[in-house]
């Protein structure tokens, strides 16, 4: 996946010491690569949304319509915002090491202070600081990248695809013979009739 300056400049820190404020930076073979105050925010934006997503009234939760690729059934019911939850967490298990996902769950997940996270995982202060960021550094990429949808940008995944995406992927596709009416598939026999 490639990065463009106009993904990264709104999610830099102005005072960043290695990109400037751009977010981007020159990494190895001379290819621009996000800054990693970039990747912490991603992760800190999709963080807050799966606080709000988890914080908020069982009541308020809904149930969506959704457009989706396919011929048999056009549209889905979801609720966006459990999925989103189920997402975070899964993708998170799936991409830190053991260590890691103990810090994370700690931490995140179930909101423990730096102090008690320390004495529970047998760290001091500044290691512990350093793992956070790293692993914010790490699920930032991830999220980001993820395929075929990516956890950010989180309006994007709570969105989805519109429908002029949906009949333009679906228009992209060859129809097979089976596929067509039958009135197409038989011209002579539907003349005849």
């Amino acid at each position: 996946m490639e990065w463009s300056r106009s993904e990264t400049l709104a999610l830099a820190m102005h005072h960043c010491t290695h990109c400037h404020g751009s977010g981007l930076r020159l990494g190895r073979k001379e290819v621009l690569s996000p800054c990693n105050c970039v990747l912490r925010m991603i992760f800190r934006v999709c963080y807050r949304r799966f606080v709000a997503c988890a914080t908020q009234e069982r009541s308020v939760s809904r149930i969506g319509l959704e457009p989706q690729m396919g011929r048999q059934r056009p549209m889905t019911w979801g609720r966006k915002d459990e999925e989103y939850m189920a997402d975070f967490c899964l993708v998170s298990r799936r991409s830190l090491d053991e260590f890691e996902y103990r810090l994370f769950r700690y931490h995140f997940l179930l909101a423990a202070d730096w102090k008690l996270c320390c004495r529970r995982l047998g760290l001091d202060r500044g290691n512990f600081f350093h793992a956070v960021y790293r692993i914010e550094q790490k699920l930032g990429r991830i999220f980001r990248e993820l395929e075929p949808y990516s956890l950010f940008p989180v309006d994007e995944y709570f969105r989805g695809p519109s429908r002029l995406q949906v009949a333009q992927a679906a228009a992209s596709r060859p129809l097979s013979r089976s596929a067509l009416p039958e009135r197409l598939r038989f011209p002579a026999i539907a003349q005849i009739a």
